[in-house]
This record gives structure tokens, C-alpha cells and sequence, in this order.
């Protein structure tokens, strides 16, 4: 049996980045370009037609910014109900945009000096359902934590969360904890397929589209 390709769209309005990361997939058997645009609009058509398993997607372009397009993605009727994971790939770490990528749905946070090799493992992580961020990145959420959820976020995140059983409330701390698929169930004694099922309630009963933000609310509440 064949190799099964992951298939990627990049979007950036960089004709050399797009080169560069073009140059960089082509030679993996297990990744494909399936296609290229300069701006998220023509990202969102490509989206639409093509259906890839991840985007590498820049922040800062003309017509529509990465950060809109991602958003958007999540609602492309033809996409749902798994539309594609998206890695955010710019040269801008800022706060801001982290947290608003995440917010926006991103699987991931690359900076564009990532090495190489790391930027595949991103690719394959977030198109096995995990998110993938930078150190710097890691390094920023754990601050923005650290520093504490205003009141109203806290009460957010507590009335979500309140919405879920015992058991997916038992996968929610664990996905804030940072634990994979597999660690999960060997924690909670369950089979991958039903930890698998219990994340994607989650992803409906507390209104997200990954992981990250799931971790993001149980952290808001407080419990973890």
C-alpha cells in the first residue's frame, strides 16, 4: 500500500515563500502542494475546491488577512464538518496574533525562520488532529495563562464547561493538560476511536474548532 499523502494549499503573498515552502514539501513522500494563493481570498476559493488536509497560512496580506481567511475557512459549508487544519506561518510573534489566530481556529503558530524539518512535523501533527506551536509561541500562551483570566472569562469558560458529562469533562482537563489521543486513553482507560469522539463533542458543545482552544478554556476556569 501506497504512502498517503497530506495535502497542503499554501497561502502568502510572497511569490518566494511560496516557492521556498513549495521546494521544501515536494520532496516528502508523504506530503503534497495541491496548490498555491496570494491573499486568503484566493485561499478560501482554492479551499473550497481543492478540500486540503492543512493550510500553511501567512497573517499579513492584501484583499483578506490570514487571520479573517482562517475564520472564514471554518465556515465554508463544502469544508464542514472537518474543514481543513490551519498552521499560521509569519514573521510576527505578537501577542495579539496568537492568541487571535488560535481564536480564529489555527492548529498551529510557526514563525517563518522555523526550521524546516519542524515545519513538516507541524504538518503532520496538526493533520493528525495536534496542535503544533513554536516555542516562542508556547512561551507567549503560558504567559497570557499565567497572568490570569479576567472575571469575565473566567465565568465564560465555567459556564461552558458546565454544559459537558463527567467523562467529557474528564477529556477537557486532559486536552488542557496537554495529553495526546492516545495518552488520554491509556489515562482514562478508554479506546483512542471513543477519546476521539468525546474531542470532537467537545468541539461542538464548547463552541471551538481545536484543541488549543479547548485547553485555552479549561485554563480560563481555572482548572489546570
Amino acid at each position: 500500500m501506497g504512502v498517503v499523502s497530506i495535502r497542503v494549499l499554501v497561502v502568502d503573498d510572497d511569490p518566494l515563500v511560496r516557492s521556498a515552502l513549495g521546494l521544501m514539501l515536494g520532496g516528502q513522500p508523504d506530503v503534497e502542494v495541491v496548490g498555491e494563493a496570494a491573499n486568503g481570498r484566493e485561499g478560501l476559493a482554492l479551499a473550497g475546491s481543492l478540500r486540503p488536509d492543512v493550510v500553511l497560512m501567512d497573517i499579513r496580506m492584501p484583499v483578506l488577512d490570514g487571520l479573517t481567511a482562517t475564520r472564514e475557512l471554518h465556515r465554508i459549508p463544502q469544508l464542514q464538518p472537518q474543514p481543513p487544519h490551519v498552521i499560521v506561518l509569519t514573521t510576527f510573534d505578537a501577542d495579539d496574533h496568537v492568541v487571535e489566530a488560535l481564536g480564529a481556529g489555527a492548529d498551529g503558530f510557526l514563525l517563518k525562520d522555523t526550521p524546516p524539518g519542524q515545519i513538516l512535523d507541524a504538518i503532520r501533527a496538526v493533520a493528525a488532529g495536534d496542535p503544533m506551536l513554536s516555542p516562542s509561541v508556547t512561551r507567549t500562551l503560558i504567559e497570557r495563562l499565567r497572568s490570569g483570566p479576567d472575571s469575565g472569562r473566567v465565568a465564560a469558560a465555567e459556564g461552558r464547561l458546565a454544559l459537558l458529562t463527567d467523562r467529557e469533562r474528564d477529556v477537557a482537563l486532559a486536552v488542557g493538560r496537554g495529553l495526546s489521543n492516545a495518552e488520554i486513553a491509556g489515562e482514562l482507560h478508554l479506546s483512542v476511536p471513543t477519546v476521539k469522539a468525546h474531542v470532537s463533542r467537545l468541539f461542538d458543545k464548547l463552541m471551538v474548532t481545536n484543541r488549543v482552544q479547548i485547553a485555552i478554556c479549561v485554563h480560563d476556569a481555572g482548572l489546570v
